[in-house]
C-alpha cells in the first residue's frame, strides 16, 4: 500500500482494488472505522478537512485479498499521523466495523508466508496465540487487543 493525504473534506479514494468487490468492501469498512473512532487513536485524526488516498498493489501477482479491513486502518492512521508502519512487519487479523477482533484462520500456513516473504515483526491478535507455536517463535510477535492497540503498536507508539 502507498498511501497520501491531502487537504480536502473528507474523501477516500482507493486505487488499484479494479472490481474487487471484498477488498472495496473493507477499504470502505477501514474508513468507516476510522471516523467513527478516530478520536480514540488520536485527537489530531481528522476524517473532515483531510482527504485519504491509498494505492493498493499486488506484488506478489497472487490476487487482491479481502483482508484489508485491519492493514488499511494502520495505513490510514499512519499518514494521518505522519508516523511510519515499524518495518518488517506482517499484519494479521482482522477486525469488524464495531471493532471485533477476528483471528487468523490457517495461522501456520499465515505464519510460514511471513517467515518466506522476511517478515520479522508479526502483529498478531492474542485470540489467535494458541496456535502453531513453534512458527510463532521464529518472530517478534505482537500481540493486540484492539483496532486503536493494533495502530499504536503497529506505528511503534508506546
Amino acid at each position: 500500500m502507498e498511501s497520501q493525504m491531502l487537504p480536502g473534506s473528507g474523501k477516500f479514494e482507493r486505487i488499484g482494488l479494479g472490481s474487487d468487490r471484498d477488498a472495496k468492501e473493507a477499504s470502505y469498512i477501514a474508513f468507516s472505522y476510522l471516523k467513527a473512532n478516530g478520536n480514540r487513536i488520536s485527537g489530531s485524526i481528522s476524517t473532515t478537512a483531510k482527504d485519504y488516498v491509498i494505492n493498493y498493489q499486488d506484488l506478489q501477482g497472487i490476487g487482491m485479498t479481502g483482508k484489508l479491513v485491519l492493514p488499511t486502518l494502520i495505513a490510514l492512521c499512519s499518514i494521518a499521523l505522519n508516523k511510519p508502519v515499524l518495518s518488517s512487519i506482517a499484519i494479521m487479523g482482522e477486525i469488524s466495523i464495531s471493532g471485533t477482533r477476528i483471528k487468523v484462520e490457517e495461522l501456520a500456513n499465515a505464519l510460514q508466508v511471513c517467515l518466506d516473504s522476511g517478515a520479522k515483526k508479526v502483529l498478531i491478535p492474542s485470540t489467535s496465540f494458541a496456535d502453531s507455536a513453534d512458527l510463532m517463535s521464529a518472530f517478534q510477535l505482537i500481540p493486540y487487543a484492539s483496532a486503536e492497540d493494533a495502530v499504536f503498536k503497529a506505528l511503534g507508539v508506546e
